[in-house]
């Protein structure tokens, strides 16, 4: 943020957060870029190229992240089906839900449920906000980008580089 600090005005960024808390407090509603743009008060282009500025990801990416979590968080905490927990988090498609959750989570909703509830008990008393921040996705690449890149290792093509320390 602190590139984003140089080069956008407080007044910017106060309709930014004003369009991020709009998204956090109600992720599970349709937010196109046009709504967003809106709520900030700015066009549709500027608003995009501003939001990715100030918080390193576009804000459709930032939205899955929020629907993610949500989900998550649900599968863990409650006994609604997989199917009532799609249709909560914003997803108009079972199998888009199912599909996306996996492409960035890197299982199935049944499976991470299963995961997170025996992992729970060993957790004790940690605080809800540190396991939030933990466990949130990690979403520097699109989607379509990670799934082209599974693709290309399963098909023999190149590998993407590995880190090395």
């Amino acid at each position: 943020m602190e590139k984003a600090a140089a080069s956008q005005t407080p007044e910017l960024l106060r309709r930014l957060l004003r369009a991020k808390d709009r998204m956090d407090a109600a992720s599970h509603e349709d937010w196109p870029v046009e709504r967003l743009a809106q709520v900030s008060h700015v066009s549709q282009a500027h608003f995009s190229r501003s939001f990715k500025e100030a918080f390193g990801v576009p804000p459709h990416r930032y939205l899955l992240t929020r629907r993610i979590e949500r989900a998550k968080t649900l599968l863990r905490d409650t006994e609604l089906s997989v199917t009532d927990i799609a249709f909560q988090t914003g997803w108009a498609s079972l199998g888009t839900f199912g599909r996306i959750f996996r492409d960035i989570t890197g299982q199935s909703p049944g499976a991470l449920r299963s995961r997170e509830r025996s992992a729970a008990s060993q957790l004790g008393l940690v605080p809800a906000c540190f396991l939030s921040a933990a466990q949130r996705p990690d979403l520097t690449i699109a989607v379509l980008e990670k799934r082209r890149r599974t693709g290309a290792d399963t098909n023999g093509a190149r590998k993407p580089k590995e880190n090395h320390r």
